[in-house]
């Protein structure tokens, strides 16, 4: 007990000399804070609270009842833990590098990019027709995270998004129907893609196969999913791991108009006259305003 509060008292001690300790402390706080609202409700929470017991466990019966070898080994497996946590919390270290890189996100500035009206029509409409029809449906919205990874797994397309185009694409007999259909801007990407499931055990546990991906998905990037339910005909969306459903066509298009932000890629770095003038350039050698001297 005595050195517990000598420990105490030294720690106070260093916070009131040095008040750069007082914020390494807070930054570290706000860090694991961070970290924690990130996994919250998967399955690394449970992981973490697994391994806390265990070391509280070993730790007591260590102390209390004199058991030097258990006492070792919770001294000498935490070096082991530091290199095994990145392994089990790859996903979770993965959405939280992609947040912290994503634009918009804490070290890069946001897009101010508009939705596209043509796009949220499209798709509004197209869900309330698969809704009438039964089909299942599955259209996940590109933001600032690109989905390239994701549209190597099912067929490119690089087709104007349309109606006609999505109907013939979730027609229940169609080659492409079972997969996720990817959308960039006003085109579509890739369509019968494969999309990673939710981890989240709470709440999903009654939703189908395209709504614990449109969740899951949403997890690992800022994308959007709209969904189809093929035996409700409900019409769904998701959105950072959370999911909104009973929708109709004109909520699903205010909704579409509030949060869809469709991909602008805009630097953070400082962007020089040269480089404004070599684009303005070929933008207008691509519309055929430039012609070259005979």
């Amino acid at each position: 007990m005595n050195e517990l509060l000598q420990f105490i008292a030294m720690a106070v001690l260093r916070l009131v000399t040095d008040p750069r300790n007082l914020l390494d402390i807070v930054l570290i706080t706000i860090l694991v804070y961070w970290l924690l609202t990130l996994i919250q409700g998967t399955t690394a929470m449970a992981i973490i609270r697994g391994i806390i017991m265990m070391y509280l466990v070993g730790a007591i019966l260590g102390n209390v009842f004199g058991l030097g070898m258990v006492s070792w080994l919770v001294r000498n497996t935490f070096p082991a833990l530091i290199l095994v946590l990145p392994v089990l919390f790859a996903p979770e270290l993965r959405r939280a590098l992609e947040q912290v890189g994503r634009p918009g996100g804490v070290l890069t500035r946001p897009a101010t990019a508009t939705a596209t009206g043509r796009t949220i029509e499209v798709l509004a409409t197209t869900a309330r027709r698969l809704s009438e029809l039964r089909w299942g449906a599955l259209i996940v919205l590109e933001r600032e995270t690109g989905l390239n990874e994701y549209a190597d797994t099912g067929t490119r397309l690089d087709a104007a998004l349309s109606q006609e185009l999505l109907l013939n694409v979730f027609f229940p007999h169609a080659p492409l129907h079972d997969g996720a259909m990817l959308v960039r801007g006003e085109r579509v990407l890739a369509a019968g893609c494969l999309l990673p499931l939710t981890d989240t055990a709470r709440g999903t546990g009654h939703l189908g196969t395209r709504h614990r991906a449109a969740i899951g998905i949403t997890e690992r990037t800022d994308a959007l999913c709209v969904v189809v339910s093929e035996e409700t005909g409900q019409i769904s969306i998701a959105n950072n791991g959370r999911m909104v459903r009973n929708l109709d066509e004109e909520k699903l298009r205010k909704v579409l108009q509030v949060i869809y932000r469709p991909t602008v890629q805009r630097p953070n770095w400082p962007r020089f006259k040269l480089f404004d003038r070599v684009a303005s350039f070929v933008g207008r050698a691509r519309r055929g305003e430039v012609h070259p001297h005979a």
